[in-house]
């Protein structure tokens, strides 16, 4: 990537109904996108997209807005590689009421490995109620689980059972 940073740069504006696109292109294909919506709420934009290194910095843009897509992101639904957010998703994702990726952190969450306050859908999970192959909770549905009332290849607690049972989705486990 040729280094751009005494350059004054030219980027391709578009103004549309909805917000402003700014586009860069490097000589060697690769490309630098920004998108931020017009309505904003509580000082951010209600859309903030971000694709690329900035060419004046060099850096990736932190997408922040009340929907934020990009790299990292920051915003009431975070969607990004590194996403924090009432709802994040990305690999490393903390949703303050639901996380959804390979590490993802929340009130609940789903993904590889899922920590969840209340709820914890994933190979390892915690939560008030764990469902995983390693889940440690309240209610433990696992390969191998640890907790307080736990269903289980080792063990079979009859609250876990009751618990579990009722679940539309693991209902025909238990026949």
């Amino acid at each position: 990537m040729p280094n751009t940073f005494l350059e004054k740069i030219e980027y391709k504006i578009e103004e549309t109904a909805m917000g402003t696109w700014m586009w860069y292109g490097y000589e060697n294909g690769t490309s630098f996108h920004e998108f931020k919506s017009h309505i904003g709420l509580l000082g951010l934009p209600l859309i903030h997209y971000t694709y690329g290194k900035n060419p004046e910095t060099g850096r990736r843009v932190v997408a922040k807005g009340v929907i934020a897509v990009g790299r990292i992101a920051y915003g009431i639904i975070a969607i990004g590689q590194v996403s924090i957010g009432l709802l994040a998703i990305g690999q490393f994702a903390i949703g303050f009421l639901f996380g959804l990726g390979q590490l993802s952190i929340g009130l609940a969450a789903i993904g590889q490995a899922a920590i969840g306050v209340y709820f914890g859908l994933g190979q390892l999970a915690t939560g008030q109620v764990a469902i995983g192959q390693l889940a440690f909770g309240k209610y433990v549905l696992a390969q191998l689980g640890f907790g307080e009332n736990v269903f289980s290849m080792m063990r079979r607690d009859e609250p876990a059972f009751e618990f579990f049972k009722s679940f539309p989705v693991v209902k025909n486990f238990f026949h």
